[in-house]
């Protein structure tokens, strides 16, 4: 077992995603930044689809009852051993009473916590993502809360020559300092309705910077800037929208609809934020600002790839160092310092 002693109620157990109902009026779910919580899984050696825990509100502290092997990915943080710093992107081996704490995030706004072994929750329609919405899945269809305890797989995954763990160099799978933030364009694709805008809005669209509103959880984020007028009033019906569509309802001020998004909506759509880029959006914290870039489907295409093929080449020397932790050729590729300041 864990036992949650410091959370936020929107921390909670997540996988990739409740898949395949969306045409039923169930929202995809799952985490707001899918690769860190595949990474966060390979590290210690599970399934890429295991639950993990989604932390969006810190500090979150947890104390393990038996020894186990964690691996913390996402924001830019510092983690903690028992009062020892450890860094972001690190996996590691805890023992029986040992506390692990994550706190606040220096960028980005969410942190990825896998234990080796998974989280025995129920899965709901074949998922174990927590909807807060819909309150189903994961822990009661809840966030965490003080006191909570989860049962962990606890699978001996410790790579024996490294009693201090090993890590991820965000730099090497595009989460360098040049990768998150504010100058960083989230590329877009222009939506159904993207032609039924004023040439002022479509300019305004990439030439903005649009501030995250507090109005922001796990189902959208409304956006603050420049009001996006249409060329004429449109009444639409309700149309099928999922993750990364853009609407801009009367007021004009976009919605970004998210890991919880509803499944369908009347509001014209704008645009589409990639695939590949939605982790940016689930790393955007309220107050930071965006910026989009419009691309077409070759280009988004191609950034799906090149994504995947770095979330592959990070698996594949994750395995190798559990494999052959004296190697110091993958040492040297996936290693950083134990310590963090």
């Amino acid at each position: 077992m864990i036992e949650i002693l410091t959370t936020g109620a929107a921390n909670s157990v997540q996988d990739l995603g409740r898949l395949g109902y969306l045409d039923a009026g169930v929202s995809r779910s799952g985490a707001m930044d899918a690769p860190a919580l595949e990474l966060a899984n390979r590290l210690v050696g599970n399934q890429p689809n295991a639950a993990a825990i989604e932390v969006a509100i810190f500090p979150f502290r947890l104390r393990f009852d038996r020894a186990a092997f964690v691996a913390v990915t996402g924001a830019d943080l510092q983690v903690m051993l028992n009062g020892i710093r450890y860094p972001p992107w690190w996996a590691l081996p805890v023992s029986a009473g040992d506390v692990v704490e994550l706190g606040l995030p220096r960028r980005g706004a969410r942190a990825y916590l896998a234990i080796a072994g998974g989280i025995a929750v129920p899965p709901v329609l074949g998922s174990a993502s927590t909807d807060l919405k819909s309150r189903w899945g994961g822990l009661d269809g809840r966030g965490l809360r003080r006191g909570d305890r989860l049962e962990a797989g606890f699978a001996p995954a410790v790579a024996a020559g490294l009693p201090a763990g090993f890590g991820l160099d965000p730099e090497a799978i595009g989460r360098g300092a040049d990768d998150i933030g504010e100058a960083v364009p989230i590329r877009v694709l222009p939506g159904a309705e993207f032609d039924a805008f004023e040439k002022t809005a479509v300019d305004a669209l990439e030439a903005a910077a649009w501030q995250v509103t507090e109005d922001a959880n796990r189902q959208g984020y409304r956006l603050s800037g420049p009001e996006l007028k249409p060329r004429q009033r449109l009444e639409l019906h309700s149309h099928g929208i999922m993750p990364g569509t853009v609407q801009v309802p009367p007021s004009g001020q976009p919605i970004i609809q998210l890991a919880e998004a509803n499944t369908c909506g009347g509001y014209p759509k704008i645009a589409h934020v990639i695939e590949a880029d939605l982790w940016r959006l689930g790393q955007a914290a309220v107050g930071s600002r965006l910026r989009f870039a419009k691309v077409d489907r070759r280009q988004a295409v191609a950034a799906l790839r090149a994504q995947r093929t770095l979330i592959d080449r990070a698996a594949a020397f994750v395995a190798l160092a559990r494999k052959d932790t004296a190697n110091p050729e993958i040492l040297t590729a996936l290693s950083r310092p134990a310590t963090y300041s």
